[in-house]
């Protein structure tokens, strides 16, 4: 089988039990590129609702656990189309606030999902400064992009590589050169068990690759603090850490609207 994955090194590591080695990742990306899919594959099994929509199947951040061959536990945060178009401020700091709460001990990985079958738009670009603008600009240290419909590519005969190397626009190129180039394919579609195993494998090694790189501690910014703490930031307002319930979180919504949309302006004027 075809290696699909760059940048990537070793998927095993430490055999301590499972209640002392958790690492947690988070899914983002355009409606409709297979966040939720992509979420299932990695689990193993249907948790995710994950259907063919040209709106947002996912309509708040949900979380699974999986135990991992190695005997440690991963979880995965799905989350909605934070950034499409028609997502209003006050749900998107909503669900990054729940986001964080979900990943009360940091995140290990950001999972930047993009499909090989639509153009990698300047909006998906804005998409990656708007993570740096909510979470930390550190947090594309912790990312790693997920090209999804691999059973397109399959049916070409072409490889992940072949496919960067000739429709890699400079968006797309400007963003894999921002994480590192760290990218693998995956084909939520296929039945194969031995193919399944192997693109797990293959994102697993950059996840471990990244937190080593990183020092071996997950991603913790400011953010974290201040919402675990109960202090106000520029983004999330009185989101205690305990509650994850969209209905139970209070948001100043016009003081968050004025911050967002300033920061929202300022970012995508930077896109070109």
């Amino acid at each position: 089988m075809e290696n699909n994955a760059i940048e990537f090194g070793d998927a095993g590591g430490s055999s301590s039990p499972p209640s002392e080695v958790v690492k947690t990742v988070v899914l983002v990306g355009r409606t409709s590129n297979g966040k939720s899919a992509t979420g299932n594959s990695i689990l193993g099994r249907r948790a995710f609702k994950s259907m063919l929509r040209t709106t947002s199947v996912t309509s708040t951040c949900e979380m699974h656990t999986t135990l991992l061959e190695n005997g440690h536990n991963l979880v995965v945060i799905d989350t909605p189309g934070l950034f499409d178009c028609s997502a209003k401020p006050e749900f998107i700091g909503r669900e990054i606030a729940k986001c964080i709460n979900l990943a009360k001990d940091g995140i290990h990985a950001i999972l930047l999902v993009a499909s090989v079958r639509t153009r990698f738009s300047t909006k998906e670009k804005a998409s990656v400064l708007m993570l740096q603008a909510f979470f930390g600009a550190n947090i594309i240290d912790h990312m790693i992009v997920v090209f999804t419909c691999g059973d397109d590519l399959e049916e070409n005969e072409e490889t992940l590589y072949d496919f960067l190397d000739s429709d890699c626009d400079q968006h797309l190129k400007e963003t894999l050169r921002m994480c590192g180039n760290r990218c693998v394919l995956f084909n939520n579609k296929t039945k194969d068990e031995v193919q399944k195993s192997e693109q797990l494998k293959q994102l697993l090694a950059l996840v471990n690759a990244g937190v080593d790189k990183n020092g071996g501690k997950p991603y913790i910014s400011k953010q974290f603090v201040e919402l675990k703490t109960g202090a106000k930031s520029q983004f999330f307002y009185d989101a205690p850490a305990a509650k994850v319930n969209p209905e139970e979180e209070e948001f100043k919504f016009e003081e968050l609207q004025k911050s967002y949309d300033e920061h929202l302006k300022r970012i995508t004027e930077t896109v070109v």
